[in-house]
């Protein structure tokens, strides 16, 4: 693995970056200059005055906005890139029908090493507790060409651990949703190092690819033939490419996938048909079927809405799967859909429940960003990688009753119809 200390210069003026911020600030100081310097001074004729001005005032309006856009943007991890804002990015290569098992036949094991470079990502949050690296993946099996980025944690590069192989949660933004988001808006990096350092938490590799692959659609983490092959990119390419460039455990043991919104339904839907591919998967805010999002892809067809509900996947599994479940939401925004998968659940499969309090806020980035380091307490000891001290806010247990309330932070939106079945 290799890794350059910096990105190309053409991307410092990526709609994230420092630099483009930086510049509308200036330019919205132009902005508000340029009608006290010159409003009363223009010459001319009166209409070329008064056009003069209504320019001026356009421009101030203009970069306003701007401004603001791009502040609330970094703020929540909307768009990453200008593809993403425009809906001109897509990133399939092509999507073969991969057959059930979404490996269109492929022997993964006998595909050769993906040997990857890495640069330092740029952003909001991304130079945090050690930094979080990124990469420009071709994936083998599902024809996608994305980016994926990575944060070790801190004992990765300790000698004591230098034979050591680490747990890897896989981490999934909602829609519209950059990867970034989990490393700048909900400062998982900043959150976790601390009690990875005092053992409070377990040192896990976090992995987020980007999940926006087709312009103005949300792909549903589903294989479409002819389409996207989300499903294979996210549970094939990208673990075999983690597991062949860093020290990572082998799946399913030591692998789990986490999301919030949409990105928390695709987290479940994966584990639940993927118990040969992850362990565990955390769900904050997220719903069972696909329509609760209105811009899934598989969201507007009754089959692929079926196949891709994670319930009736649990309902309809001839041999229940070995995978435990953390689902976090309010009443209408994930609360129900949790109760939906607790009651189907059948051992071995595990499922824990924390119905969070309306009083907390909605569906935003300040009520998941407390919820990070429960959640990944709760996947330190499902993934067994150590016990979690006594008195921890989420209690060690495997079980498909029972909840917890959770005093969380405050938001101001809120999803409706996240817990509606087919």
């Amino acid at each position: 693995m290799n890794l350059r200390p910096r990105r190309p210069l053409y991307r410092d003026m990526s709609l994230t970056g420092t630099p483009f911020l930086l510049t509308l600030i200036a330019l919205s100081a132009v902005a508000v200059a340029l009608p006290l310097a010159l409003w009363s001074r223009l010459r001319g004729p009166r209409i070329l005055r008064a056009a003069a001005r209504v320019l001026m005032l356009l421009f101030a309006q203009g970069t306003a906005v701007a401004l603001v856009f791009t502040l609330v943007n970094n703020a929540n991890s909307l768009y990453d890139t200008w593809g993403d804002l425009l809906g001109t990015g897509d990133h399939v290569e092509q999507a073969a029908d991969l057959g059930a098992d979404g490996t269109g036949g492929i022997a993964l094991d006998r595909l050769p090493r993906v040997r990857q470079t890495f640069v330092q990502a740029d952003g909001p949050g991304m130079h945090q507790a050690g930094g979080v690296r990124v990469t420009q993946l071709k994936g083998r099996v599902s024809g996608v060409n994305a980016e994926v980025y990575v944060w070790l944690p801190p004992q990765y590069d300790e000698p004591a651990y230098r034979h050591h192989r680490f747990p890897v949660v896989e981490l999934l933004p909602g829609y519209p949703g950059s990867p970034k988001s989990w490393f700048g808006s909900l400062r998982a990096p900043a959150q976790l190092a601390p009690l990875m350092r005092d053992g409070r938490v377990a040192p896990f590799i976090l992995v987020a690819p980007r999940t926006t692959l087709l312009p103005g659609v949300d792909t549903g983490c589903a294989n479409v033939p002819g389409t996207v092959n989300a499903d294979s990119w996210l549970s094939l390419d990208v673990p075999k490419m983690v597991m062949d460039n860093f020290r990572a455990q082998p799946a399913p043991r030591g692998w789990a996938v986490a999301g919030y919104s949409a990105g928390a339904h695709c987290a479940v839907k994966l584990a639940v048909a993927h118990p040969d591919r992850y362990r565990a998967a955390v769900s904050l805010s997220g719903y069972n079927d696909p329509a609760g999002e209105r811009d899934s892809l598989t969201g507007q067809d009754p089959a692929l809405r079926r196949a891709n509900n994670p319930c009736l996947l649990l309902g309809r599994a001839a041999t229940p799967p070995a995978v435990a479940l953390y689902l976090s939401g309010q009443p209408h925004d994930g609360y129900e859909a949790a109760l939906d998968l607790q009651r189907e659940a059948k051992a071995p499969t595990a499922v824990h429940v924390v119905p969070v309090p309306k009083s907390a806020g909605g569906h935003t980035m300040a009520l998941w960003r407390p919820q990070v380091v429960p959640a990944f307490r709760w996947l330190t000891v499902q993934l067994d990688q150590h016990r979690v001290p006594a008195g921890g806010p989420t209690p060690p247990a495997r079980s498909n009753a029972g909840s917890t309330r959770a005093a969380l932070a405050s938001g101001t939106a809120s999803r409706a119809a996240s817990a509606r079945t087919p």
